[in-house]
């Protein structure tokens, strides 16, 4: 599936005064896309007008090239982490949060289905923290695989990871490892997350890019 916005705005006036100025962004499966957006509420503007949950004012949502499938979009895409829509409540426990995101799934959310799943993610020994204090990479993690369970979900919307603070390359991998499995993923993020980020994609592309050194076979022909 592909998903688009294509100048889609929120909102009347000009940039400053809109919600959301025409944005325009693209996302398929197979692949995690980053989009930065700053100010403390277009992150979670843009995460509802993507995965289908709000209608824009100008511009339009396009699924695999067609208009009017906004409610396919948004059966089919979960939202993640988006603040006061989709983000758990700070002070409940991740055994708590993870028992809410497995009733949504529609999987049982009993104590032993939450130590099960807790086991499963890696953070059986964390399930009594508050989810506020669990470290942004393994927040994310939970939040996103539960959020895959739901049926027909194809697609991720993961909304300013980068507000919980920690290093941007643990929530990015956990992106890109979603994308591997075939989910279109889309992750809102501020410009400093994705400098970060960015630099380390130019320092990858340097590096495929440069000359292999010869090996001692091959100095030896030469």
């Amino acid at each position: 599936m592909r998903i688009e916005l294509v100048e889609a705005a929120k909102g009347r006036g000009d940039d400053r005064g809109a919600a959301l100025p025409p944005t325009s962004l693209a996302f398929e499966s197979g692949e995690a896309v980053r989009v930065v957006v700053e100010t403390e509420q277009r992150p979670t503007v843009v995460g509802l007008l993507a995965s289908g949950r709000m209608r824009p004012d100008a511009g339009a949502l396009l699924l695999d090239g067609e208009h009017g499938r906004r409610r396919e979009v948004r059966h089919r895409t979960a939202l993640v982490d988006a603040p006061r829509v989709s983000d758990p409540e700070p002070d409940v426990s991740l055994g708590g949060a993870i028992a809410e995101e497995l009733l949504y799934a529609g999987v049982p959310g009993d104590p032993r289905s939450v130590r099960r799943w807790a086991a499963q993610l890696g953070v059986e020994h964390l399930r009594a923290l508050p989810i506020a204090d669990v470290e942004p990479a393994a927040r994310i993690r939970v939040l996103a695989e539960l959020a895959v369970l739901r049926d027909r979900v194809e697609a991720v919307v993961l909304v300013s990871p980068d507000r919980h603070g920690g290093d941007p390359r643990a929530w990015w991998a956990e992106a890109r490892r979603l994308a591997d499995r075939g989910f279109a993923v889309l992750v809102v993020c501020g410009e400093a997350a994705d400098a970060v980020l960015r630099d380390d994609e130019a320092h990858e592309a340097a590096e495929a890019a440069a000359p292999a050194a010869p090996t001692h076979d091959e100095e030896a022909a030469a």
